[in-house]
């Protein structure tokens, strides 16, 4: 996510998921101890603290770090977002993007905020229909702006490999406020992402 230049954990944390992750490890019928498991709950006690670094990060201090007076009102998108998350339910992977766009108040923000909102609140254990409008509601908390658009598409790992296992299915979840919740803005919104949408 770029956040940092170096990963950075909390070895009390590390340290009591290492333990944690040998006993499933064991639970599941694996010799912890053998050679190729030997530092793998090392290795997932660091990836699970990456994956949620997302609870010690505050989206609407990101968007203020670079928050501009600018007197414009036209819409801004940021499209193909890219998105890595995990279900909250089966602690898996989804994998998608968002579009995110919004009209300024007299108040813009730096694009790659937009990006780095959308990483804050997908670092944490999460439900896509959530995760949209917790982007949605950031970026209103912070910039007042006329209107906001979020749209998110994602392949659900805990669909593909487990239960009904269906590989080609896309979720897509939207969440509008103020200006997009009027047809002709919205319809604009739409279009101007369709060509994303269908691919």
């Amino acid at each position: 996510m770029g956040y940092t230049k170096k990963e950075t954990y909390d070895e009390q944390v590390t340290e009591n998921l290492v333990v944690n992750y040998k006993n499933i490890l064991e639970l599941i019928g694996e010799d912890a101890d053998r050679e190729g498991l030997l530092k793998t709950p090392e290795r997932i006690a660091k990836a699970m603290q990456y994956l949620t670094q997302g609870y010690s990060l505050n989206a609407v201090d990101i968007l203020n770090s670079a928050k501009f007076h600018e007197p414009i009102s036209e819409m801004v998108i940021v499209k193909d977002i890219e998105i890595y998350s995990m279900c909250e339910h089966h602690m898996l992977p989804f994998i998608g993007k968002a579009h995110v766009a919004y009209i300024p108040n007299g108040w813009i923000t730096g694009l790659s905020k937009i990006a780095r909102v959308v990483d804050v609140f997908a670092r944490r254990l999460q439900v896509q229909e959530r995760l949209t409008v917790q982007v949605m509601d950031a970026i209103r908390e912070s910039l007042n702006p006329l209107g906001v658009a979020v749209v998110i598409e994602a392949k659900h790992l805990c669909m593909m490999m487990r239960g009904v296992q269906k590989q080609n299915s896309v979720t897509t979840t939207s969440a509008f406020y103020g200006e997009f919740e009027k047809d002709t803005t919205r319809s604009e919104f739409v279009k101007l992402i369709s060509a994303d949408l269908s691919r």
